[in-house]
């Protein structure tokens, strides 16, 4: 008895936590601070948090991810609504998977193009396929404590087969042609295959120095001597020129409002970040991120693609 009572204010608590979550979803697009006067003139700030996949919503009831579909989408109402005169991507993210991250900065030149403003404001971690959305925004700002850079990208690979052999297991298969199970654990890789990788590797790397040095304006070279895989801190990052102010968001939001043209207070509209629990976990949001920064295994088990993460693959 007692066991079903407990199975019936879990079931509860999930379904009120649902029912929050779509309403603070809506209320984040429809509404804008309370505090802050009413205006026609608003200030979009979309929130991208988490690892970047390709994946349709942005939130889940217990975390958030940095799905693209629900970025693009978030975007496009943004860039769409007469009334925002300017968006601020909000990013606390250490990267995500090439083809995601380049879909969503392609619909960031995109807006770009069509006149409306977009600027980056840097959280903990905006790093590697972060770094790679902020490159594509007009300006980025970031404290001099954010974790950025991280430019570069890799593939993931394990090979288990003498972990296998001691545990007395043997994997065979079937293979239409000879590189099909080219990442397979139960083998080494050849050097044939690694070559193969390797140019995939150097593919992706060459755009995202493109990308950095074109939204940058940088030199190519000099967009590669720094675009080893490390990190910088915020203010490291604006001395290289990767950065171009330090400032928190609400500095960000004051900043980009003088610069459209909006006077006095400012009306922002709230894209994304509806989670309920969201302020529950904010005080621990820096530490989960870090978390997540220093080991790849959620990343791995999370995007099973190429991934220019900042998280640094273990030997």
């Amino acid at each position: 008895m007692n066991k079903k009572k407990t199975m019936l204010i879990i079931a509860l608590v999930i379904l009120f936590s649902v029912v929050l979550l779509n309403l603070s979803g809506k209320k984040s697009e429809d509404n804008t601070n309370g505090d802050l006067r009413g205006s026609k003139e608003q200030i979009a700030v979309i929130y991208v948090d988490g690892v970047i996949k390709s994946e349709r919503n942005t939130a889940n009831v217990f975390s958030e991810d940095g799905g693209s579909e629900g970025l693009i989408k978030q975007l496009h109402k943004a860039s769409d609504d007469p009334s925002i005169k300017a968006i601020i991507l909000r990013i606390n993210s250490p990267g995500g998977a090439v083809t995601a991250t380049q879909e969503v900065g392609d619909e960031i030149k995109k807006i770009r193009e069509k006149g409306k403003l977009v600027v980056t404001s840097m959280g903990d971690i905006a790093a590697s396929g972060g770094y790679w959305l902020a490159a594509c925004t007009d300006k980025i700002y970031a404290n001099s404590t954010t974790l950025t850079g991280s430019i570069g990208v890799y593939i993931s690979y394990s090979n288990w087969e003498e972990l296998y052999q001691k545990i007395g297991i043997k994997s065979d298969k079937i293979k239409s042609g000879e590189h099909k199970d080219i990442l397979a654990n139960d083998r080494p890789m050849t050097p044939e295959e690694r070559q193969l990788i390797q140019n995939i590797v150097d593919e992706n790397y060459n755009e995202f120095v493109r990308v950095v040095a074109e939204g940058r304006k940088l030199d190519i070279d000099k967009v590669k001597s720094l675009a080893d895989g490390r990190i910088y801190s915020g203010k490291q990052a604006k001395e290289l020129g990767l950065v171009d102010e330090l400032g928190n968001l609400y500095d960000v939001i004051d900043k980009t409002a003088k610069e459209v043209g909006i006077q006095g207070k400012v009306k922002i509209k709230e894209y994304g970040n509806n989670n309920p629990f969201s302020a529950l976990l904010e005080s621990n949001s820096k530490a989960n991120l870090l978390e997540l920064f220093l080991s790849q295994t959620k990343a791995e088990n999370e995007v099973k693609s190429i991934v220019p993460m900042a998280i640094p693959a273990r030997g």
